[in-house]
């Protein structure tokens, strides 16, 4: 029987990366998953592996900054399944730009897909924990470059800081209905916004000088992680942003 067995899960960007990695993840381990992404193709690839495995997935295009959208994935969520026990908010965005070539709209599209979204569907989702009775387990994929500043990334940057602070906000909160809210701060995991880097032998030999364990992070160790905060293993442990990034903010502190 798995960690998850009969929860329901939401996972927002659901359909690449560590999002994918975690809805595999929560599936395998007995989960119910509500998929969510903007990707038509990459969410019929992940719902079609879980189902393949034998695992149970629904499938919801949607657009985490539209709030009816949002909506949407909560109603559709619980009226499949009559509950929803815990959430994964890993839809984002990251664009590197110089600090000074920043534009109104680059700045607006990252505070709104990365910390609006954020806010949209963990504020719904709560809404029906707390009307259920639900104790459940919201869990924010946020970044370590909320923690520290790192150049021609100031528009993500902030969007990330937000997240680690509406995380902490919330679990004070919830903490008295029981929902526990907790953020994951991933360092360099090789994704598809990592691989043009990861593709240059030279440049990321240099870069990983600066992780102490001398190499590129998995999108299944961030999903480690998020099954310990989603399963009952993780019962007190609320408000944190827990780091995965192979040592790399130390050395850089």
């Amino acid at each position: 029987m798995g960690r998850l067995f009969s929860k329901v899960a939401i996972v927002t960007g659901a359909g690449m990366g560590i999002g994918r990695a975690i809805a595999l993840k929560f599936a395998s381990e007995g989960a119910c998953v509500a998929a969510a992404d903007l990707d038509t193709a990459a969410l019929e690839s992940v719902t079609s592996e879980i189902r393949a495995a034998g695992g149970t997935a629904l499938p919801l295009i949607a657009d985490v900054t539209v709030k009816a959208d949002v909506d949407r994935i909560v109603e559709r969520t619980f009226a499949e399944w009559g509950a929803i026990d815990v959430l994964v908010t890993s839809a984002g965005i990251c664009q590197e730009t110089e600090f000074l070539a920043i534009t109104e709209e680059e700045w607006d599209r990252h505070l709104a897909v990365n910390l609006k979204g954020t806010f949209l569907i963990s504020q719904q989702t709560a809404r029906t924990m707390v009307e259920c009775g639900t104790r459940g387990s919201i869990i924010h994929i946020s970044s370590v470059n909320g923690m520290q500043g790192e150049a021609n990334q100031a528009h993500y940057n902030v969007s990330k800081a937000g997240v680690n602070l509406l995380t902490m906000s919330m679990a004070v909160e919830l903490g008295r209905a029981g929902i526990r809210v907790n953020a994951i701060c991933p360092g360099f995991i090789q994704t598809r916004l990592t691989q043009a880097l990861i593709d240059q032998p030279s440049l990321i030999r240099e870069y990983l000088k600066s992780v102490p364990l001398g190499r590129v992070g998995q999108p299944e160790e961030v999903a480690n992680m998020a099954l310990f905060l989603a399963s009952y293993e993780s019962n007190y442990v609320s408000g944190q942003t827990l780091v995965i990034d192979g040592g790399q903010l130390n050395k850089l502190a």
